[in-house]
């Protein structure tokens, strides 16, 4: 289940990546555009302004972000994205911070890119911070006894490449392709600003395999350990860094 408050809290710093991304793609019209897992559809309007006359298509996987983008005017549907398949007049199709959640993602963009049309594009950013301090600190406390049983094995794995893995791999499916990575330093403030950001996302799985009781002590272990990892500075100021990887693919 996802929060949109919680995930929207963040808002600034989580749509920057969205902004660079969309820059690098060089599409002047378009007759289809698609937000391939839309959330809570907050960035479904960037489309939208951007390409005015195409046909805007959004989705999601989850309820909770299909109604909050619904509220918001959005026409969203739900739908896993594994079970989505482009329209034949698909011509842009932007994923934001989606495929890290699906270990085949590799598959589904091979399938992907040979069913679009020539000349579309496909732009995808994933995080690449899984060997943070947040992750290693969150592996670490998931590690100890009292919840290995409770928890095991339900923090997301690693199933993102390298930009050069990904470059391969949309090259050899006929593709023009820019990838690259940047690391943000995101300036977060208030009271555990990095339990908060992570437990938007990261501690998703974590949330839903614990009840009510045993969240809340388990997000009281993590706060000091987290605190220890991004120490805040006299100012208020808690410096994150935070990897992303970005691929927009042309194809020929």
């Amino acid at each position: 289940m996802w929060d949109p408050q919680k995930y929207l809290s963040f808002s600034d710093q989580r749509d920057r990546p969205a902004h660079d991304l969309m820059a690098r793609v060089g599409a002047v019209q378009a007759r289809r555009v698609v937000d391939l897992g839309c959330g809570a559809g907050n960035l479904t309007s960037l489309l939208t302004d951007r390409w005015p006359e195409a046909a805007i298509e959004a989705t999601d996987a989850s309820p909770e972000m299909v109604a909050a983008a619904q509220a918001r005017g959005v026409a969203a549907r739900q739908e896993d994205v594994r079970d989505w398949k482009p329209l034949p007049d698909t011509d842009v199709v932007l994923c934001n911070a989606v495929l890290q959640w699906v270990p085949e993602h590799v598959e589904l963009l091979q399938r992907w890119l040979p069913s679009l049309p020539v000349g579309a594009w496909f732009a995808f950013q994933v995080p690449g911070n899984f060997e943070s301090p947040s992750y290693a600190t969150i592996r670490e406390l998931l590690a100890q006894p009292r919840w290995r049983d409770r928890a095991h094995g339900v923090l997301r794995s690693d199933s993102v490449l390298s930009p050069i893995g990904y470059a391969d791999a949309l090259t050899d499916l006929g593709a023009d392709v820019d990838a690259w990575e940047t690391t943000y330093i995101h300036a977060l403030r208030g009271p555990d600003p990095v339990l908060e950001w992570v437990t938007g996302t990261a501690l998703r799985p974590v949330r839903t395999a614990l009840d009510d009781a045993e969240w809340n002590e388990f997000r009281a272990e993590l706060a000091p350990r987290l605190a220890a990892a991004y120490p805040q500075r006299a100012d208020g100021t808690t410096w994150f860094p935070f990897r992303r990887i970005f691929v927009v693919a042309n194809r020929r």
